[in-house]
């Protein structure tokens, strides 16, 4: 029987805090976090509109899963293709930490008091459709990176404010900075928002065992 489990994540701080999320809800094992880039972390610059993989942000991890180079995949619910490479499985989900959309702006505004052509940052279709519903005169901007790096667009004056995953936040200790969580029903989120999933070898009756145990 293994003693510790190979988890493979994404190369960032968020992908950190959710491995060490993964760990607290399996206190008694053993775990080795081992960093993946993906084609998404690679490719900075295409917009996720303009991008036809669904698994973009999971290939290479679910690749080196399957060659036995790492026991678990930790991907974020969202992330996931609606179906999975052959001879994987989601042996576990968890509870959406938070399920909302939030706005970070300088000066720490709501959406209703930016002002007219404010530079917005988004990094998907549906923000970038909802947020021209609720304020067309917005100019909207497609970023991509991780969380740090969209943030510190803002800083860097290249954006005015942007649009992310609150759980986002949470996960690295920058609630603060939310300047407003928006309501489900004015801003509907994927529905799968917060949640982290954990894809295992589908024959891995070794770490299956562990886990469900």
């Amino acid at each position: 029987m293994k003693q510790t489990l190979k988890i493979g994540i994404r190369p960032s701080s968020l992908a950190q805090a959710q491995a060490e999320e993964i760990k607290k809800i399996f206190p008694g094992l053993g775990f080795e976090v081992i960093s993946i880039y993906t084609t998404g972390d690679k490719d900075k610059i295409t917009p996720l509109d303009k991008v036809e993989d669904a698994d973009f942000f999971t290939r290479e991890i679910d690749n080196a899963l399957l060659a036995g180079e790492i026991d678990i995949a930790v991907h974020s619910s969202k992330d996931l293709a609606d179906i999975l490479p052959t001879g994987l499985a989601v042996i576990f989900e968890t509870e959406s930490l938070s399920p909302y959309d939030a706005l970070v702006s300088r000066d720490n505004l709501k959406l209703k008091d930016l002002a007219r052509d404010t530079r917005v940052g988004v990094s998907s279709q549906r923000r970038k459709e909802l947020l021209k519903n609720l304020r067309g005169d917005l100019l909207l901007t497609d970023i991509r990176g991780n969380i740090e790096e969209r943030l510190a667009l803002i800083d860097k004056r290249k954006i005015d404010a942007l649009v992310v995953a609150y759980a986002a936040l949470i996960r690295l200790g920058l609630e603060e900075k939310a300047a407003e969580i928006f309501s489900l029903d004015v801003f509907p989120v994927h529905p799968k928002q917060g949640r982290l999933a954990l894809v295992v070898r589908a024959d891995d009756n070794d770490t299956i065992s562990l886990l469900r145990r």
